[in-house]
């Protein structure tokens, strides 16, 4: 079985309008407006894309799988109508009583540095996750902050050999695996949803995320003989039976793609 407490996290975000407006003078621009002058912007200053800074991401839901010695949760952090202050609040407070080990898909390179300038923004205090040694010595040679430590596992760039080049999207490896991957949504259509308010279904994709990356974490653990194949197959059964039990319309539709795929439980 897994030891310790791990806990998968994934984020979705929107552009922070209020910022672009602070930024760029376009006080009398609407909010869809103020958003594709962003992203028009960011074309302009990369050449390239259109992804925003990290800075300039709104977080609006934050799910994570929690698989501890005596539990197997999935959920969203706070309600539909959390404030991001509350997200993140509620995000350090589960590491603060926890001390679980981090799991994600590029958490590195997207997920925390927009949870750090947004915690930054709010003023919300994480001394746990920011400990690297002054007050706790067992943080010094294993924290939350280095990408080479065991307490953050960014699969991606794990899995890429820390190498850029090699990088890979969750979608890719889960259906490589025979997972559900993104279900017919993606992160591109999250301010779209945001703007009809529909923060439920963003939401609910999140934490299709989220098992995703569970169910590639477990196969990292096979791979590097932490889980044996009997522990596998029960670890994969005990989500087989929460998904089960739950009543949410997306868990349904998780599991049973999940069981219909190659990567079947």
């Amino acid at each position: 079985m897994l030891n310790g407490t791990s806990l998968v996290f994934d984020i979705e975000t929107v552009p922070d309008v209020e910022l672009g407006r602070r930024l760029y003078s376009l006080d009398s621009l609407s909010n869809d407006d103020v958003a594709r002058a962003m992203r028009t912007l960011r074309i302009q200053k990369t050449g390239s894309t259109d992804f925003l800074a990290h800075p300039h991401h709104r977080i609006v839901a934050i799910s994570a799988v929690l698989r501890a010695p005596d539990k197997l949760q999935v959920w969203s952090l706070g309600s539909d109508d959390s404030s991001e202050r509350e997200l993140l609040e509620r995000f350090f407070d589960g590491i603060e009583k926890f001390q679980p080990v981090l799991i994600s898909w590029n958490g590195n390179g997207f997920d925390l540095p927009v949870i750090h300038y947004r915690a930054l923004r709010h003023g919300v205090a994480a001394p746990l996750y920011w400990e690297s040694g002054e007050n706790d010595r067992e943080f010094k040679f294993n924290n939350y902050l280095n990408r080479y430590h065991a307490r953050h596992l960014d699969l991606m760039d794990i899995l890429a050999g820390y190498q850029a080049r090699a990088f890979s999207s969750l979608e890719e490896v889960a259906l490589m695996l025979g997972l559900p991957g993104k279900m017919g949504m993606s992160g591109a259509r999250v301010w779209e949803h945001f703007q009809e308010g529909q923060i439920s279904d963003i939401r609910a994709y999140c934490e299709t995320d989220v098992l995703n990356t569970y169910l590639v974490y477990l196969h990292f653990e096979k791979m590097r003989g932490l889980l044996n194949e009997t522990a596998f197959s029960t670890e994969k059964q005990r989500l087989v039976e929460f998904l089960k039990a739950a009543d949410q319309g997306h868990l349904q539709d998780f599991l049973n793609q999940w069981l219909d795929g190659t990567g079947s439980a």
